[in-house]
């Protein structure tokens, strides 16, 4: 299990050649599963890519690696898919409900497993004087994860 801040930024390197071809900038999922990673590449004027999650070989304390850059896409926002940090539809920032209409928090990051691609919970804070005074919260995922544009609802 890890959360998404601990691979942002991370290099995605290829297996075959060693070289380095972009580096993790967001995470996309759909309900409870991570689809994928958005890839910023090297250089001025290229554009993000796209990294399914069953393309990466394997998630290191110091990059991730994948076979090929066949595997890379290019990255087109989609209407179902929802990215953790970037963009209008981010999930991060957005007040926490649950399904009986307790506020938790604002999300902070996810917790998800690298092998399944599930979502294991979500880290919620109440602002930084809480996070300094009490820590942030994990709040472990039972159901699906509705975001709608003012805030999100999960069912605990």
């Amino acid at each position: 299990m890890r959360t998404f801040s601990t691979i942002e930024g991370l290099p995605i390197i290829n297996l075959s050649s060693g070289n380095e071809c972009g580096h993790v900038l967001d995470l996309l999922f759909t309900g409870r599963y991570v689809t994928g990673f958005v890839i910023d590449q090297k250089g001025w004027f290229n554009h993000h890519l796209f990294l399914p999650l069953s393309s990466v070989s394997s998630f290191g304390h110091d990059g991730l690696m994948i076979d090929s850059n066949a595997k890379l896409q290019p990255y087109e926002k989609s209407t179902n898919v929802h990215p953790l940090k970037l963009g209008k539809k981010r999930v991060q920032g957005k007040p926490l409900l649950t399904t009986e209409g307790e506020k938790i928090g604002l999300v902070e990051d996810v917790y998800f497993s690298e092998e399944l691609g599930t979502i294991i919970g979500y880290e919620v804070t109440d602002g930084l004087l809480a996070d300094i005074v009490e820590g942030r919260k994990v709040i472990k995922s039972k159901g699906e994860l509705t975001v709608g544009e003012d805030r999100a609802i999960l069912s605990i």
